[in-house]
């Protein structure tokens, strides 16, 4: 799992959504798996379903939109069974978390939403802005979002 995976895992941990990572789908008779689903979180408050495939790569778009489809077509296949007996939205929101993109011209790929490391980055930080450290650390559970809570408090001591 690489740290944007990481960081998105842990983001929709602490906003209560239940969260599978890296989940292999699609057995293969003679072993292996067809797919890997990078984050899948479920919220039974908001009754929403979201599927997340982060990555940090520079492809170009024709390249990650064949990569994406195949992704999120088998997240539309194998997510419902993904939670045992639980009730799920019919819905999947999908999502493609780019580290190195801009979504200025492409909004959607593979027909899922683009959202940049920069969007994310601005989300968590909107949430957990107001957090103090000392009297409302994020927990120690999720290291990545206590690390960003921790620089953004302290930003201006260094002169950001």
């Amino acid at each position: 799992m690489n740290h944007l995976e990481q960081l998105v895992a842990e983001w929709y941990e602490f906003r209560g959504y239940f969260v599978r990572r890296n989940v292999a789908v699609g057995k293969r008779s003679n072993g292996g798996y067809d797919c890997e689903l990078d984050v899948v979180a479920f919220c039974p408050t908001r009754h929403h379903l979201v599927h997340l495939e982060p990555s940090m790569d520079a492809h170009t778009w024709a390249v990650r939109e064949k990569r994406y489809a195949k992704k999120f077509e088998a997240g539309r296949k194998h997510i419902p069974g993904l939670f045992g007996a639980i009730k799920l939205p019919d819905v999947i929101e999908q999502i493609a978390v780019l580290g190195f993109a801009s979504n200025t011209n492409v909004k959607t790929l593979a027909g899922g939403r683009i959202q940049t490391s920069a969007e994310l980055l601005a989300d968590i930080t909107s949430e957990i802005a107001s957090r103090r450290i000392e009297s409302a650390a994020v927990p120690e559970q999720y290291p990545l979002l206590r690390t960003i809570q921790f620089a953004y408090q302290h930003r201006k001591g260094a002169g950001w």
